[in-house]
């Protein structure tokens, strides 16, 4: 059984990990391509790294966000979407539940969540999205894990916290 997590945007963050939390694979998908091509060729790409039986998990929209990007984040996120729920389906993390299982906090900036991966995981990667993304496939498998037998003392509790809130759709 394989946990993937998805940070969809232009330079989408895919990860991969197995039920030990070993990384299989971690990788940036871009294309060069104008719109609408170039989210057919991410989306597309995205799911070529997929397997049946995949627990998957994607981050949420971030409905704050403002300018032109905006609406291609929408149109990606939501196409991306489409695709795998057709695929094996999908669990929404919300942006600040990422960041309080990786860092305990909600509202950690960007920038210092990368020493609370590295701490928590040793797991470095240049691209954000790509660290995002691997947050997002332990949540996968955190999920997993915490609706069967296992040690609840492997995670912290604002972790089990975030899972719980993630499970019951908060």
């Amino acid at each position: 059984m394989r946990f993937v997590g998805i940070d969809p945007s232009t330079k989408t963050g895919v990860a991969i990990i197995d039920a030990q939390g070993n990384l299989i694979d971690g990788l940036e998908i871009t294309s060069k391509a104008k719109d609408p091509v170039r989210m057919i060729e991410i989306i597309d790409k995205v799911i070529e790294q997929l397997e049946p039986n995949d627990i998957i998990t994607i981050e949420g929209f971030a409905y704050g966000a403002q300018g032109n990007a905006v609406s291609i984040q929408y149109g990606l996120g939501w196409a991306l979407r489409m695709r795998l729920h057709e695929h094996s389906g999908y669990t929404e993390i919300a942006p600040t539940a990422l960041k309080k299982f990786a860092s305990g906090k909600g509202n950690t900036k960007k920038d210092e969540l990368s020493v609370h991966i590295y701490k928590a995981w040793g797991f470095e990667h240049k691209s954000d999205n790509v660290r995002d993304a691997y947050v997002l496939a332990r949540m996968a498998l955190g999920l997993h894990q915490t609706t069967g037998q296992f040690s609840l003392g492997d995670y912290h509790k604002y972790q089990l916290e975030v899972l719980e809130t993630v499970r019951k759709g908060k």
